[in-house]
């Protein structure tokens, strides 16, 4: 699983587009029909946020790479994760879902997560981060996107997520190379790392809002229609990928993930107690009681700068 990271970062460099690159007035918007229109504000809502939960995690994973090529391909990424939002937000401004200069709000579970991110993120182990954004990545691509571009019809929203999805697949390929990367590093240290990050309890606050975010996405994935087998192909591909790598077998984190990810998708298992718990709990905190959203989410725009 070797890749060679500054041939990946031409490509990158090369590959580079901007939403004015897109035609946003092209006719097609006429196919989301009244029943869509409602159904699909809250999943472009959520979706849009989840892509800067991404972009979160790549400019933290920035500031740790090993090597600056690696560090620029994932600013390269932060500001693609970015793009993509911005993308998503043009598509429901293009489908007359927003108000005016309107941006919509995150769910409470998103917003948890983003707050986690924003003061922490900064503070976890690459070996961290580099096993849970490998997995929300391939929810993202192999789930949510993959829904948008088989059920909605609209020419300029198969135009968009072609290129956001051109742009996850090399976010794909160099987390699953730099998980391999990872697995390089000394078992001991791998495993103080872990349990470092565990005791913390900063990473409680972590978990108690994941896990809910995970639950919910999962639920309303499968309310839009997604069928629950592509649930299960997305994260079967996150563990098989792994599982091809001797190296990224090793880290504790991956296995733990991978686990979780079999109970996320697995309705009936015990899990879902403790996380549909967590959903109704998170549910009723009052949003005054939330953080402001930072201040990189005001670069959130459907403007189509090039």
């Amino acid at each position: 699983m070797t890749m060679d990271f500054d041939d990946m970062l031409r490509k990158i460099k090369d590959r580079q587009w901007a939403l004015a690159d897109i035609d946003w007035d092209a006719p097609g918007a006429e196919t989301i029909g009244p029943d869509l229109h409602a159904r699909l504000k809250p999943f472009m809502t959520d979706l849009m946020w989840i892509e800067n939960v991404g972009a979160r995690g790549f400019a933290a994973m920035a500031k740790k790479a090993p090597t600056e090529t690696l560090r620029e391909i994932y600013r390269y990424f932060h500001a693609e994760e970015q793009k993509h939002a911005n993308a998503e937000l043009a598509l429901m401004r293009r489908w007359g879902m927003l108000d005016g200069e309107e941006i919509p709000q995150p769910n409470v579970n998103v917003k948890l997560v983003i707050d986690f991110l924003d003061r922490y993120a900064d503070e976890m182990s690459m070996s961290f981060l580099g096993t849970v954004i490998p997995m929300l990545e391939v929810a993202l691509d192999g789930a949510l996107i993959k829904f948008i571009v088989d059920e909605i019809e609209d020419p300029v929203c198969q135009e968009a997520f072609k290129r956001i999805n051109s742009d996850e697949s090399r976010h794909l390929a160099v987390d699953f190379a730099v998980m391999d990367l990872l697995g390089h590093t000394a078992l001991r240290k791998l495993l103080i790392e872990l349990i470092g990050g565990w005791v913390r309890p900063t990473f409680l606050i972590g978990v108690l809002s994941y896990v809910p975010l995970l639950n919910k996405m999962r639920d309303n994935i499968v309310a839009m229609g997604v069928d629950e087998e592509k649930l299960f192909a997305a994260m079967r591909r996150y563990a098989n990928v792994g599982e091809r790598s001797e190296f990224a077998r090793r880290l504790p984190m991956y296995q733990i993930v991978k686990r979780h990810s079999t109970w996320v998708v697995d309705r009936g298992h015990p899990y879902h107690l403790l996380a549909d718990a967590l959903v109704k709990i998170t549910g009723l905190v009052p949003r005054q009681l939330l953080r402001p959203d930072p201040t990189w989410s005001k670069e959130l725009t459907y403007r189509s700068a090039a």
